[in-house]
């Protein structure tokens, strides 16, 4: 995997925002997308001012809530993932995740690539050219949705809601200068509010879509899961 489609990746699972970015390669030409990808999700999202007066209606405050109210309740998840980059190549595999702060991604072959977060560092590795970077959890806005005690308002910036009889969409940036980009979470609200994906819109304009399906949440998942494997180390960050 080239190192253009190694960032992208990276971009579409860090910012968080689904999540939701993570740094790009200055030299990265990645060609600037809607925000609202054609096809599935392509409904307007109204603006929400970005919590700077916090001028929410009440209809906003529930779909807030309703995110809110999801990700609290769900411990462990695990399900099937396709993502779409912004270089419109396709990608698709397995999923984990285990609050707080736990996801593994693997992907399909020929890919031998995995992303996986021990809580405190994430890590993108390339099982083919044998190395990996690595990233502090708390630079990400992937952290928000996966802490403890998930809270919107109180630790993101809220840039657009919408709610309608098909579909949640909150889209969210990270308070802190370090994590750029921004995330919109979908949810299917009926007949109770679960996870429909993410899109993602780095700070090149770059877009990433990822679809999620055949959600299940277990009582309990293999720690083992969200151990990194002993790879050659190439950066942290």
């Amino acid at each position: 995997m080239n190192c253009f489609s190694r960032r992208t990746v990276t971009s579409s699972l860090l910012i968080t925002a689904a999540l939701l970015v993570a740094p790009v390669s200055a030299h990265a030409q990645a060609k600037k997308a809607p925000a609202n990808p054609v096809g599935a999700w392509n409904s307007k999202v109204s603006e929400a001012d970005g919590n700077k007066s916090r001028t929410l209606t009440q209809n906003q405050m529930k779909s807030i809530e309703a995110v809110n109210t999801y990700f609290n309740k769900v411990n462990n998840l695990k399900g099937s993932f396709s993502q779409t980059n912004p270089d419109k190549k396709v990608q698709r595999g397995k999923f984990y995740l285990m609050r707080p702060g736990r996801f593994r991604f693997d992907y399909n072959r020929p890919s031998r690539q995995v992303i996986v977060s021990d809580g405190t560092y994430l890590a993108i590795q390339d099982h083919d050219l044998k190395n990996e970077d690595v990233y502090g959890l708390e630079n990400t806005p992937f952290r928000i949705l996966l802490r403890k005690d998930v809270n919107l308002l109180r630790d993101a910036r809220i840039m657009a809601v919408e709610q309608s009889a098909t579909q949640i969409a909150v889209t969210i940036t990270d308070k802190s200068p370090d994590s750029p980009g921004q995330i919109t979470i979908y949810l299917t609200p009926e007949p109770d509010p679960t996870l429909a994906g993410w899109v993602t819109t780095d700070v090149q304009g770059g877009v990433t879509k990822v679809q999620v399906s055949d959600l299940k949440r277990p009582e309990k998942l293999d720690r083992k899961l969200f151990v990194r494997e002993k790879i050659f180390m190439k950066s942290i960050q």
